[in-house]
């Protein structure tokens, strides 16, 4: 037998392991966490996950764009998603990207990268960089008050927003059964003579004059498309959007910019300086447009120099009612004029011949302070046009089907015995 002592003590050792045991299982009683059933990232700047689906609900997390997020349930239109950090909560879907959205967004800021810089805009107030050119489409970049970025390109689009995908496709109708079919007849009917064919100016005979009246008052009363004019920007990080042109304003001097008259700035470029005494001046080539609706980008274009004898800016060359087209390119060009053959700093034009037989790149050069027409060259193809895409689908997986209802006792023993 054991002695008493070394009894007692087994028995204190299993109380105590008894007691750690049931410890450690009351820590682990809690829920299992919800599984992911898909992948979002965060479109906005900064998004704030709400604890439900009102907006006044409390923000239980805030996220940074680009954050991936794993989506958890669906309603509606809303998503509940759980941060990196473990929080969940619920948000919309239309501020989420998928996966092909970020490689989108990506793949738009390498090619701008190689894209010139068509001047140095800024913003009088908090300007956001949308991921598209779209008014609904998720800004992830917020300019602040005076901060400077280059603009690339500037588009005129029609005022439009491509909906996502539904996450869960909606219910299918039901299709109703087709009526059915009367027996034949034993005897077969004959086959129906072929009508006759319409005239080909149908239309016009049996168009009367109240239908072209009525068609006219339609054309005239239909509301003319809205536009809108974005600019693709860089910031001086390198990322790369979409912002409204006009929210932008180009951060060329003021005593050059007062002589707009009115016209929108679309780019401007440096192609040298002066000296003034200690001052430096430099030499300044702009773009300009009277119409920001027109299918061009700009119609004229104004070389500016500092002049010694006055004091201030005055215009050594222009061109006006031209067809111009993005971008303008500034470089050494080569010059083969009498007496001063040679290789000048320049800027070259793309821009409508004026028979109308296509584009062509004229080039120029700076000599000391005056302009001179140095050539043609070819004309690059027409950019792609831009277009707005549909958001990309997330990637949501199918919501798994409910078990079946499990059997009572006295359902299988009912079952046991009509099986016998």
């Amino acid at each position: 037998m054991m002695p008493r002592g070394k009894w007692l003590g087994k028995a204190v050792e299993w109380c105590a392991a008894a007691a750690l045991c049931g410890f450690l299982c009351g820590c682990s009683t809690g829920p299992p966490p919800p599984k992911s059933i898909g992948e979002a990232y965060a479109g906005p700047a900064t998004l704030k996950i709400r604890a439900d689906i009102p907006i006044q609900s409390a923000t239980v997390a805030t996220v940074k764009h680009g954050d991936r997020l794993e989506i958890l349930q669906t309603r509606r239109k809303f998503v509940r998603v759980r941060t990196p950090d473990g929080k969940t909560g619920w948000t919309d879907e239309r501020v989420l990207l998928a996966a092909d959205d970020m490689k989108a967004l990506h793949d738009l800021a390498e090619r701008s990268a190689k894209m010139p810089n068509q001047g140095v805009g800024t913003t009088y107030s908090p300007l956001n960089i949308h991921t598209q050119p779209a008014m609904l489409s998720p800004s992830f970049v917020q300019l602040k008050e005076n901060e400077k970025f280059d603009v690339l390109a500037s588009v005129l689009l029609p005022r439009t927003d491509a909906p996502r995908t539904p996450l869960i496709p909606p219910t299918p109708k039901k299709v109703k059964a087709p009526p059915k079919k009367q027996a034949k007849s034993k005897v077969p009917l004959p086959p129906p003579p072929k009508p006759p064919p319409l005239p080909p100016d149908w239309e016009e005979l049996s168009r009367t004059p109240a239908d072209e009246a009525e068609a006219a008052a339609q054309a005239e009363s239909k509301p003319p498309v809205k536009e809108d004019g974005w600019s693709l920007v860089r910031t001086p990080a390198g990322q790369t959007g979409w912002v409204l042109t006009r929210l932008v304003s180009m951060a060329i001097p003021d005593e050059v910019a007062q002589y707009a008259e009115g016209r929108r700035i679309v780019s401007y470029f440096s192609l040298g300086e002066t000296s003034d005494g200690e001052q430096k001046k430099k030499i300044w080539l702009w773009t300009t447009t009277t119409d920001s609706r027109a299918p061009w980008d700009f119609d004229s274009f104004r070389v500016f120099v500092w002049s010694l004898r006055r004091h201030r800016y005055e215009t050594a060359y222009i061109e006006r009612n031209i067809k111009g087209y993005a971008p303008v390119l500034v470089k050494e060009i080569d010059y083969g004029g009498k007496g001063l053959a040679g290789r000048y700093i320049g800027f070259s034009i793309c821009q409508e011949k004026k028979d109308g037989s296509g584009r062509a790149r004229r080039q120029f050069v700076l000599i000391g302070q005056t302009i001179r027409f140095a050539g043609e060259a070819v004309c690059e193809a027409p950019a792609q046009p831009v277009t707005v895409q549909a958001p990309a689908p997330l990637p949501v997986a199918a919501t798994p089907a409910a078990p079946p209802p499990q059997e009572s006792f006295f359902q299988r023993l009912k079952k046991r015995f009509r099986s016998k």
